[in-house]
């Protein structure tokens, strides 16, 4: 097919995407969205302020502030000792409860939803130059399933298998007020953002540029 006529976003559609891998629409309505945004910009401000995490010597696109433990490659800690010393914020008691809404939503057990305690997040801000590399979410000791949200520009966002960065993966189109939960087969799938799309934010989510992405994690630490 000629460029002209090639799509320029990939597959919208949500649902089960592989096993233990779900994505929801429009899970998050704009008022809540707005609200997280208000949340976000307070995160960022510190007392351990958003930062590029440096990964094998070079910085990252992304900048990341955490709430619960802190993470730096390839570990997590209470205090940022690569950014200023300081201790990161609580994981907050709302952010468990959506987490097990999420994980409702998303068809796992009641009992696996009213369990599920995430004590980490990890919540990343992509301007419209930034990308994230095929990687595992395995620093954590716990295997419990990541629930991710999403804020503000569309990205795509690349979901693949648990044996490689290569084929084969799904190319999905991360929209703002999107829930995407992966566990189970799927929790070491290698994942990652292509792309983001400029100017996609909703008018009311709370951002004008750039994309929010919180993704909730259970670290298995103790301490």
């Amino acid at each position: 097919m000629n460029a002209l006529f090639t799509p320029e976003f990939p597959e919208r559609d949500g649902g089960e995407i592989a096993r233990g891998a779900t994505l929801i629409r429009s899970w998050l309505t704009l008022d809540q969205q707005r609200w997280i945004v208000g949340q976000f910009r307070a995160w960022a401000r510190g007392p351990v302020p958003i930062r590029a995490a440096k990964v094998r010597g070079h910085e990252m696109s992304v900048r990341t502030v955490c709430l619960g433990w802190h993470w730096q490659p390839y570990a997590y800690t209470r205090e940022a000792t690569d950014v200023n010393g300081a201790r990161v914020l609580p994981f907050p008691d709302w952010m468990i409860r959506l987490g097990r809404d999420a994980l409702r939503a998303t068809g796992h057990d009641e009992a696996v939803a009213r369990s599920y305690t995430p004590d980490t997040a990890l919540v990343n801000f992509y301007d419209v130059t930034a990308r994230l590399g095929m990687h595992q979410d395995k620093d954590e000791i716990s295997r419990a399933p990541v629930v991710s949200l999403s804020i503000g520009d569309s990205c795509t966002f690349r979901f693949g298998n648990a044996e490689s960065r290569g084929r084969p993966y799904t190319d999905l189109l991360l929209a703002s007020g999107d829930l995407f939960v992966f566990g189970g087969p799927a929790r070491l799938a290698y994942h990652g953002v292509t792309k983001v799309h400029a100017d996609t934010a909703p008018e009311g989510c709370g951002l004008s540029r750039g994309r929010i992405n919180i993704t909730m994690r259970t670290t298995g630490l103790d301490g």
